[in-house]
This record gives C-alpha cells, sequence and structure tokens, in this order.
C-alpha cells in the first residue's frame, strides 16, 4: 500500500480505547485521524491535556497468575498492546496490581500517539456523527459531550442507558503519620507496597457513622442513583450497612499490625499512585460527599490526623449505549456498517477491558476492509467473553456496565472438587483456543506476561 493510497480511517475520543484503537490501526499501515476534544473542551472529570488520562482509580487491576483479569493482559501482550506496554513502563508499587504513575503513562501514550507518522492529531470538538466520513470509531467514552451524544441519541433513536461513578482522594505521602500506619501486602504478598491505616472498634463505628451523617453531592437531574457495583462509593457501603466496608475495602484480614502485634478491626489501605512516591490515593474510598465533608470525615482515619488532600473525591455521570440491542457482534452500528464503537461506552468496565475493545476493533475493522470474514476472538478467551458479555441479544433487557471475571467465561463441563483447579482449566482453555485463533499452525505457547 503506498502513501498515497493508504486508507483513511477516523477515530474520535483520545481515552484509553481511542489511543489504543488508533496505534494499532496506523500500526496496519492506515492513515488514522484522531479527534480528541481536549483542550479545546473538558469534561468534569478530565484535567490534563494528554491523551490516554486516567482519572479515576490508577490500577489497571490484577496480574495476579491464574486470575481472569490477568488472563485478559495475557491476551493483550500478544496483541501488541500499547496501552498495556506502557503501563508496565510506568508501574509503580502494587502487590499484585498493575498500577501506574497516571501523569507519566499518560504523557508517554501521548508522545506515542501524536510522533507516529501515520496518525494525524485534531484537537477539535465533534458535534455530529455527519461530521466525520466513515469508517469511524466512536470510543468517547462514558463522558461523551452532550452535542455529540445528542447525535449519537439521535442515530439510535432512544435513550440511553446511564451509571454515576466516583472517584477516590489523593493524599500527600509526608502528611501521611507513619507512627500510626505501616507498609505492607495483605498477607505478605507483594513488597509492602501498600500503606495500612489501623482502626480499632471504637475508632471504626464513630468513623462509619460519620460517613454516613455527612453531607453529599447528588445528581440533580434523576431521581435514581445507579453506581456501578465496582466502582461504589465508600457512603452508599455504608447504606447498605454500617458493617459492608469491613468485608470490602475496610476488611483487616491478612494484615496484622506489627507496631501492636494484633489483629486491627478495620484497615484503610492506600496506594502509590506516582513514580516518586509522593502521592497516595485511597483504595476503595471513591466519594460524593462534599469537599469540606471529606477533609473533616478523613481525617478522622488514624494516621491521616493531618492529611494534605492533592486531590478530593468526585461525581460524574457515565453513559453508555444498550450495546446488545444496538451494536453488530463487530461493535458497528446496526444502522451503520462502517460505524464502529469502543471502550467503556459499549458497556465494558475498566481500563483494561475498555482497551481491549479498541484492539478488537481495529482487527475487526481491519477484516472488514480487507474484505474478510471478521475473525472474533474464541468464546472461551477472556476477549472473547468481554464481546459476548456485551454483544449477546439476551442481556438487552437488563444490559449494565461489567469487568472481566470468571463468571463470564464459559463453564468446564469437567467437576472439580477444588474451585482453584476449576479456574485453572478456564484458564488453560482460554490460553489454548486464543493462541490457535492467532496462529493456528504454530504449537501453543504458555509463557506468561
Amino acid at each position: 500500500m503506498t502513501a498515497s493510497s493508504k486508507k483513511e480511517i477516523y477515530v474520535v475520543g483520545g481515552g484509553l480505547a481511542g489511543s489504543e484503537c488508533t496505534l494499532q490501526l496506523a500500526s496496519k499501515n492506515y492513515v488514522v485521524h484522531l479527534y480528541e476534544m481536549k483542550p479545546v473542551q473538558f469534561s468534569e472529570a478530565h484535567k490534563s491535556r494528554h491523551l490516554a488520562e486516567i482519572v479515576c482509580s490508577n490500577s489497571f487491576g490484577s496480574q495476579s497468575e491464574g486470575s481472569a483479569p490477568h488472563q485478559l493482559k495475557w491476551e493483550a501482550d500478544r496483541l501488541n498492546s500499547f496501552i498495556l506496554n506502557t503501563a508496565k513502563l510506568n508501574a509503580v508499587p502494587a502487590g499484585q496490581a498493575l498500577s501506574v504513575d497516571r501523569e507519566r503513562f499518560a504523557a508517554d501514550m501521548d508522545r506515542l500517539v501524536r510522533s507516529h507518522p501515520n496518525i494525524i492529531v485534531h484537537e477539535e470538538v465533534v458535534k455530529s456523527l455527519d461530521q466525520l466520513p466513515r469508517p469511524l470509531v466512536v470510543a468517547t467514552g462514558p463522558l461523551t459531550a452532550p452535542t455529540l451524544a445528542a447525535s449519537l441519541q439521535e442515530h439510535f433513536g432512544g435513550q440511553f442507558l446511564y451509571f454515576f461513578d466516583a472517584i477516590a482522594p489523593i493524599i500527600d505521602t509526608d502528611s501521611i503519620n507513619m507512627d500510626i500506619c505501616w507498609k505492607a501486602d495483605r498477607y505478605g504478598k507483594g513488597s509492602d507496597d501498600y500503606i495500612n491505616c489501623p482502626f480499632n472498634k471504637e475508632q471504626y463505628w464513630n468513623f462509619v457513622r460519620e460517613i454516613e451523617a455527612a453531607k453529599k453531592i447528588e445528581p440533580k437531574d434523576f431521581e435514581k442513583t445507579n453506581f456501578f457495583e465496582g466502582c461504589m462509593p465508600i457512603e452508599t457501603m455504608v447504606e447498605r450497612g454500617l458493617q459492608t466496608p469491613r468485608f470490602g475495602p475496610m476488611k483487616p484480614v491478612g494484615l496484622p499490625n506489627p507496631k501492636t502485634q494484633r489483629d486491627e478491626y478495620a484497615i484503610v489501605q492506600l496506594r502509590q499512585d506516582n513514580k516518586e512516591a509522593t502521592a497516595y490515593n485511597m483504595v476503595g474510598f471513591q466519594t460524593r460527599m462534599t469537599y469540606s465533608e471529606q477533609v473533616r470525615v478523613f481525617r478522622m482515619i488514624p494516621g491521616l490526623e493531618n492529611a494534605e488532600f492533592l486531590k478530593l473525591g468526585s461525581i460524574h455521570r457515565n453513559l453508555f449505549i444498550n450495546t446488545p440491542s444496538l451494536l453488530n457482534k463487530d461493535l458497528s452500528s446496526r444502522k451503520d456498517p462502517w460505524l464502529f464503537f469502543a471502550g467503556q461506552i459499549t458497556g465494558v468496565e475498566g481500563y483494561f477491558e475498555s482497551t481491549c475493545t479498541g484492539i478488537m476493533v481495529a482487527r475487526f475493522l481491519d477484516d472488514k476492509l480487507n474484505q474478510r470474514a471478521v475473525s472474533y476472538p474464541p468464546r472461551a478467551s477472556a476477549m472473547g467473553s468481554i464481546l459476548e458479555a456485551i454483544t449477546d441479544e439476551t442481556r438487552a433487557k437488563h444490559f449494565q456496565p461489567t469487568n472481566i471475571n470468571f463468571g463470564l467465561l464459559p463453564p468446564i463441563e469437567a467437576v472439580f472438587k477444588d474451585k482453584k483447579l476449576k479456574k485453572d482449566a478456564q484458564i488453560q482453555r482460554a490460553r489454548n483456543t486464543f493462541s490457535e485463533w492467532l496462529n493456528p499452525q504454530a504449537p501453543q505457547n504458555e509463557t506468561s506476561l
């Protein structure tokens, strides 16, 4: 394909899925026009001018061998995921999780995209689907600009689905009292990557009662607030029962206190947020409390009495489409086969799940442009399971965002007494089928990430 004959493809949205999709297509020698509304216009959650900005947690999920999130990374690694490669280069200590320095990660991704000879970045707000030619990939995410959201709604002829997402605060490391807190990973795994803040029983009950009583920011335009279960505000957990956090983000198991030689009643964990370790985020403490209440209540946490907050928590509305009823299996619109969708707007939840839809759409689009039958990842693989979860029409009536998990992988027919053996068998089958899909003639390669 000569330079003058390169096919042009248009992508809207420079987040994780859009950046991954753009780089995948550019590496296949397409000319890709990437449209990103920053810095002309920012969403309520985005602050940086960089592409691939991450705004909530800085974690890309588990790297623990044998877990479903690790299997998804294993597959993406074999498809040369640019996001995964860059995340590993900018990893910060986080035990069994792949967490990144969010500023360095976004800066590296920004340079990678903008320096590619086949990519043209347009800093421009796309207001309508009719504004750009086809093929077009929409990867604008759950914070799609209102004008484009209106155009999408007109295209599909129905209401979008939505949920609300919350962001956890980030704390200046120097303001954490290490005379009270200590570094450790649960059950001694990892390399003491988390800072742990201990609670006795009285401290815990005083804390959760103050969370319960604190003033919250509620969305004004909806009577009911739907939260994604995997990113639930701490006060919503408390509303379900004052003991709920002790069985969630505040569970004390596997973290004996070396200062007191006892097990604590509850624990708050802090995770490193940047390479320099000058900032830590509060694990599982997404919140919709007002700013002043966050400072007051979170300084009740032992060790955070004088905490300096570099960033306070917030809440924002996330938009997604009913993919099972509106899109084809190749993630193209049923009304326009050259209009594709990738990322969280398709109903996946999680940074890496979003990234993987970008990889898949790039492959699907390449197949269609070359007049090949679209090759879908096998159902037994993690990618195939994610694709099935968001395109299976039987899910349309009660469609909700989903992360990768073992419940999405097809069951094993054999009977296992040990649940771990069953999961190991699911992972082995996923790897075998994925390897065969990628290269049917090659011997299977079982190397890990």
